[in-house]
């Protein structure tokens, strides 16, 4: 075998000559007196100039099919809870838990779209097919509201018989009503499952990760993103929830299932510019080895210089970051400990990786890791975030909602506020805060992801303790001066002004820009390159715990309270019940959780950096830039 001039390898064989030659594209081909058989050799995902990056090019499309897909879905779903409690005659306990249970459904969903969106179609495929999907459900929702009109008298009734207000008993749905109207819920939950966890990483991955430009443009996406997504929260929750309320709930679900439409064309309208990072395969199978290797060699004994001891291979075609040997987690570290037994092929890769992983696999593995703990406890700050979206509609439902002599704000449109509060700090932040720090503190950031979100939990607890406090105002106000009349299937109408209810609303949203931006932009950067989707529907997944752990705070606390001597702290009626009470323990469980954040964060390891001095999986040794909190 002679290596020619030109870089090609000949070798000569008994049937003839095969000549293998290694193109500047970084493919093999390969010749033979039949013919010739070019193998391409996969993409080197680090070689970013053969990507053409188009940034902030491409962010109309992505950021406007964002905000159409969700003022189709909040448009559908923000008044959700009052078209369960007035169409479908429930009570509001069961409507509240049905939609804190699907909420969770739909963010847990997010998980399994993006396992299939990391393994098998890559991020561009399931947002074209997600988006579509939201489109049919909407078409289906706008078709029951036309059933709730009565336009077609042919087809039977999927909602219960109307309740009059001044009924005291009304029939509920039926089982074959409560199948339609999951029907709608599943197709949803397929929807959201492939477009919130992708979208946000699709939207990163237009901007060059190397670069000082297309950092700060990744860091700007993350706010703007969200600014948009709240633009669209808000214009669901005035105008769309204004026409189903008082107009007519056909048009007021029409209206969403054509802005969805919307949503598709600019999507797929921007398909020629968009970078499209492919699947590289399942990235929980090098988690799944790591476990399992590490179980295996359980007995072994820990090296004393792991650094240098430990098995050290990295693919060639990894669009994975190289990682610094970290000294947390050491029991993980046995996968990578190299024994006679194992067996490496002349790539430098091990023959059997469910035997034998590599430090780069183990520093990848403890990434998720060290996530997790944090992950943790972003599920209890969102719980306080929930309530501001459930449990506030209904105290808007008994309070004075008149602005002027004809207008009166529906109780599910309060929740504009946090989104208003949101919407206009988060410009304020980007363009004029984060410099700012910039130059005070020298990051990137301004301050830390984790110095972010702790700044959200502390703002979450304060919104707990403001809502407690407005609360037993409105029920004292509503118990001891005259009402405004009687709200159905509710109670007395307190003359306390529906505005009172800003301050707690803007204070979560001041949380949510702080807490969860901050969460986004943690998990993307902390998570190997290859799980990016999965790392943005962690953030999602949190909400669904939030979601369920709010569900089942309502209904222990309901069932607790019922029968004791202060009486039930939940009722229908708000007047007879204690939720300020409610409020305060949420308030209280945020506080436990914010201490056991400060010791996570303490604890933390940036991705990329160790404790003191770090070596690196080639061996290299650097100072780590280790920030605490």
């Amino acid at each position: 075998m002679d290596k020619k001039e030109n870089g090609s390898i000949e070798k000569n064989t008994e049937n003839g000559t095969m000549e293998m030659e290694k193109k500047e594209n970084g493919s093999i081909e390969k010749n033979t007196e039949n013919g010739t058989m070019e193998i391409e050799k996969a993409v080197d995902h680090n070689d970013e100039s053969k990507i053409n990056y188009r940034g902030w090019k491409a962010m109309p499309f992505i950021i406007g099919n964002e905000t159409f897909e969700k003022l189709g879905a909040i448009g559908t779903l923000a008044n959700l809870l009052i078209y369960l409690t007035s169409v479908f005659n429930m009570k509001s306990i069961k409507a509240a838990t049905i939609i804190n249970v699907f909420n969770g459904t739909t963010n847990f969903g997010t998980m399994v779209g993006a396992y299939l969106c990391d393994t098998y179609f890559g991020r561009y495929k399931t947002l074209g097919f997600a988006t579509f999907t939201s489109f049919l459900v909407l078409l289906l929702y706008c078709y029951q509201g036309l059933q709730v009109i009565q336009l077609t008298a042919a087809i039977p009734k999927l909602h219960p018989h109307h309740c009059g207000a001044e009924s005291s008993t009304c029939d509920g749905p039926t089982a074959g009503q409560m199948a339609f109207l999951y029907a709608g819920f599943g197709l949803m939950i397929i929807g959201a499952g492939g477009v919130r966890p992708c979208n946000l990483a699709f939207g990163a991955d237009q901007f060059n990760p190397k670069t000082e430009s297309g950092k700060k443009g990744i860091n700007s996406f993350f706010n703007w993103y969200f600014f948009t997504f709240t633009f669209a929260q808000m214009v669901s929750l005035t105008l769309i929830i204004y026409v189903q309320s008082n107009v007519s709930w056909a048009i007021g679900l029409a209206i969403p299932a054509l802005l969805m439409l919307i949503a598709c064309a600019l999507f797929f309208m921007g398909s020629k510019i968009y970078v499209k990072v492919k699947a590289t395969g399942s990235p929980m199978t090098s988690v799944a080895q790591v476990i399992v290797v590490a179980i295996k060699k359980r007995r072994l004994k820990q090296p004393d210089q792991p650094w240098l001891s430990l098995f050290s291979y990295v693919p060639s075609t990894s669009i994975n970051s190289k990682l610094p040997y970290t000294d947390q987690f050491r029991c993980i570290d046995k996968a990578a400990i190299l024994t006679p037994e194992d067996q490496i092929n002349q790539d430098g890769s091990p023959a059997n990786p469910w035997r034998l992983c590599s430090l780069q696999q183990v520093e990848e593995m403890k990434c998720v890791l060290r996530v997790l703990p944090i992950w943790a406890a972003a599920i209890v700050y969102h719980v306080a975030i929930v309530q501001q979206n459930t449990l506030v509609v209904f105290q808007a439902q008994q309070t004075d909602r008149r602005i002027g002599n004809h207008f009166k704000i529906p109780a599910a449109s309060y929740t504009v506020f946090l989104m208003l509060s949101m919407t206009l700090w988060i410009p304020i932040y980007d363009r004029i805060i984060v410099p700012f720090l910039q130059k005070l503190t020298g990051k990137e950031g301004g301050i830390t992801l984790l110095q972010r979100i702790s700044i959200g939990i502390v703002l979450s607890i304060i919104t707990m303790l403001v809502s407690g406090f407005v609360e037993e105002r409105r029920r004292t106000i509503a118990l001891t001066r005259p009402t405004l009349g009687v709200e159905p299937r509710k109670g007395a109408i307190s003359s306390m002004s529906g505005m009172v209810l800003v301050p707690q609303l803007a204070l979560a949203g001041l949380a949510e820009a702080f807490a969860a931006i901050g969460q986004v932009e943690f998990y993307y950067k902390q998570f190997p390159e290859n799980m990016r989707s999965i790392a943005g529907s962690l953030f999602f997944c949190g909400l669904a715990g939030s979601s369920y752990v709010s569900s089942l705070l309502i209904t222990v606390v309901h069932q607790t309270t019922e029968g004791s001597a202060t009486g039930n702290w939940l009722p229908e009626d708000l007047n007879k019940g204690k939720l300020d009470y409610f409020y305060y323990m949420i308030a209280a469980l945020g506080f436990l959780n914010l201490i056991y954040f400060l010791v996570c964060a303490r604890w933390y390891q940036y991705k990329g950096t160790g404790s003191d001095t770090v070596i690196e999986a080639g061996g290299d040794t650097k100072q780590s830039d280790k920030t605490l909190v």
